[in-house]
């Protein structure tokens, strides 16, 4: 198994940072509510962190990496309630904004990292301890040139496949069909998981139709979903 550092040596990393200036909404919810509800990853302790006590239960964690604005990952918490919902992003405006989406909508059984997943999974999660991770439409990173760039290669995804629970599933989807083939297959040869479908999986109607979907509609590109299941042997 590649290690995390051979990972970043080929080049993989989750995200990059970039400055995003709060809305004045944003900011105050983020000055009342980030102490209770996130976490920054520079400033976790070493090892593993302690999930049921974050969330203040013991259930299914399920991982978002790359939420966006938010409004997709709370609808998700809305219609399951019974799984912790941990959103891992970099720009603060868009923890800003799934932090308002959690207070209208009282949930509390979401929480959010600001910071690199990569370096959260590799430092902070015991293997087995998730119930599923979402990938949702990361950056396609469409020249060529660039796919190097991608998020979802096949030492990440080893990596990913770790850090499920037997039985837990990886759920990804794009809407770049290249991107897409390279993750059929990147996720077919990983012997950690077995994919549920026949090749694609028909798209979920429980899945929001985030701003990315709606765009790729309009463009006329076509939507793909993948979900593999972590083998138990």
């Amino acid at each position: 198994m590649e290690t995390v550092d051979q990972v970043r040596q080929a080049g993989v990393f989750s995200h990059v940072r970039r400055s995003v200036r709060m809305t004045v909404g944003q900011q105050r919810v983020w000055e009342t509510n980030w102490g209770e509800l996130g976490r920054k990853l520079e400033d976790l302790p070493a090892g593993d962190v302690d999930l049921a006590a974050w969330f203040g239960r013991e259930a299914p964690t399920v991982l978002e990496i790359g939420s966006g604005m938010g409004e997709g990952t709370s609808q998700l918490a809305q219609q399951a309630p019974e799984v912790n919902h941990l959103a891992a992003e970099v720009y603060p405006a868009g923890l800003g904004q799934l932090m308002l989406w959690v207070e209208k909508y009282e949930l509390d059984n979401v929480r959010l990292l600001h910071g690199d997943a990569l370096d959260f999974l590799r430092d902070h999660l015991p293997p087995e301890s998730l119930a599923g991770v979402r990938v949702f439409f990361p950056d396609p990173w469409p020249k060529k040139r660039h796919h190097k760039r991608r998020l979802i290669t096949a030492p990440f995804v080893k990596l990913l496949a770790s850090r499920l629970s037997p039985g837990g599933r990886l759920h990804l989807a794009t809407d770049w069909q290249h991107y897409a083939d390279d993750m059929l297959a990147i996720c077919t040869a990983e012997k950690q998981l077995v994919n549920e479908y026949d090749g694609w999986a028909p798209r979920p109607e429980w899945r929001p139709v985030t701003k990315f979907e709606s765009r790729a509609h309009a463009e006329g590109r076509v939507c793909r979903d993948l979900m593999f299941t972590k083998s138990a042997t």
